[in-house]
């Protein structure tokens, strides 16, 4: 049986949901800090899966601590055709920003139940562990290891600040899976809030995701001397933490540059040691990134970045290691789905238009591992990490009908 036109999310649920979801990890204001694996990570956690088994799916975890819950298909032999997101937040975070796609996914599948739809392929959710790389560098580490971006063993072994392991913190919060193996996915769908104002400006109601931003990050250390801040000469000083500043202010620099033409470069973190006055910092820590819509542009911001840490690294009389190197984006999503989705939209009525993403999203890993498409509902004014993330009821049904009919349309194909 065919999924009615006329089929609807519940909107007053789907909402009472977000609103739970907004009491666990408060941060300032209005908003939550809920970083991955903390404590209030393993709170939501606990509170998604209880969801998903009340709504008779089946949950299991994989090694990275990412949660599936399974809808069975009428043809259970089938890949499943899977949505997701993440429930972690930035430590000053909204109420939104991935939570909206973890959650109306759910609803999804609350929405079918009350329908008695059953679709021929299974369904499941995803939520993905670490999206964000507010705690553990980089950003999107699970959904990059299920898509063999990374090896297993470093991917459990990024830290944070205290030396605490994504591996051990997985197992202090009871979230370790003993899944390895990554199944085929049908394909992925990924509703997410915009985090920027064009939808919003616009007055579009659904924004289909057409590639993203090509981006380029990067984790620098650079290695120094300590010594007197009084009567050390200036010519033999190696202060790390002048060479670390350097590069951001070269980066940001870039930034400007192409600004013009839609370019953005992010100085966006910088820790040093011993970092007190008096002594000259021996040793310091940068995350720097840059994008732009036209790929052959954001390759030469990249490599203007690259040696800007040099560069940085040599003004201040220390040395650079690149620790660690992170791309994503481009023309990277399913054209049938780009093609079929938008349909869909206007079929139920919303205004609609394509859209290019500008931040990173787990969906740019699973695009390697199957047909992916993203929706986008506007989020006002654009503001995003940050405790005045703000939409509404009324913001975010579309994107949830959408979401719901291109699910089942893709899922009960022959």
């Amino acid at each position: 049986m065919a999924l009615a036109a006329s089929a609807r999310v519940d909107l007053d649920r789907f909402w009472r949901t977000i609103e739970r979801s907004a009491e666990i990890g408060p941060g300032r204001p209005g908003g939550l800090s809920r970083l991955a694996l903390s404590d209030a990570d393993k709170q939501v956690r606990d509170e998604f899966v209880a969801w998903c088994r009340d709504a008779g799916l089946a949950v299991r975890v994989d090694a990275m601590g990412s949660i599936f819950a399974r809808r069975t298909g009428l043809d259970d032999s089938l890949p499943p055709v899977v949505m997701g997101s993440h429930l972690d937040t930035q430590i000053n975070g909204g109420r939104f920003d991935g939570i909206v796609g973890v959650l109306g996914a759910l609803e999804v599948c609350r929405t079918l139940d009350r329908l008695g739809h059953r679709t021929r392929r299974p369904l499941e959710i995803v939520n993905w562990t670490n999206e964000e790389g507010a705690r553990f560098s980089p950003p999107m580490v699970a959904s990059g290891w299920f898509a063999g971006a990374y090896d297993l063993d470093w991917a459990q072994g990024r830290t944070d600040e205290a030396g605490c392991t994504i591996g051990d913190e997985l197992g202090r919060i009871g979230y370790r899976g003993t899944v390895t193996e990554r199944h085929a996915f049908d394909s992925y769908f990924e509703l997410h809030i915009e985090q920027g104002p064009i939808l919003d400006a616009e007055g579009q109601q659904v924004g289909i995701v057409t590639g993203g931003f090509p981006s380029t990050g990067m984790l620098v250390e650079f290695t120094g001397e300590t010594a007197h801040t009084g009567p050390w000469p200036m010519e033999r000083r190696k202060n790390a933490l002048v060479a670390a500043a350097r590069l951001l202010v070269a980066v940001d620099d870039l930034g400007w540059a192409f600004a013009g033409s839609g370019g953005k470069a992010t100085a966006a973190r910088l820790v040093a040691q011993p970092n007190k006055p008096g002594i000259l910092s021996d040793w310091a820590q940068t995350v720097t990134d840059v994008r732009h819509p036209d790929p052959e542009t954001a390759a030469v911001m990249a490599e203007r970045m690259r040696r800007a840490v040099f560069e940085a690294a040599a003004r201040a009389d220390c040395t650079a290691r690149i620790l660690d190197t992170w791309r994503w984006g481009g023309q990277i999503f399913a054209a049938d789905l780009i093609e079929a989705t938008p349909a869909t939209s206007e079929r139920l009525g919303y205004r609609t238009r394509g859209i290019l993403s500008q931040a990173g999203h787990d969906a740019y890993f699973i695009a390697r591992h199957a047909p992916t498409a993203m929706i986008f509902t506007p989020c006002r004014g654009g503001i995003t990490h940050n405790n005045n993330e703000l939409c509404t009821p009324e913001d975010l049904e579309p994107g949830l009908n959408v979401l719901l009919h291109a699910v089942v349309a893709r899922a009960d194909r022959p």
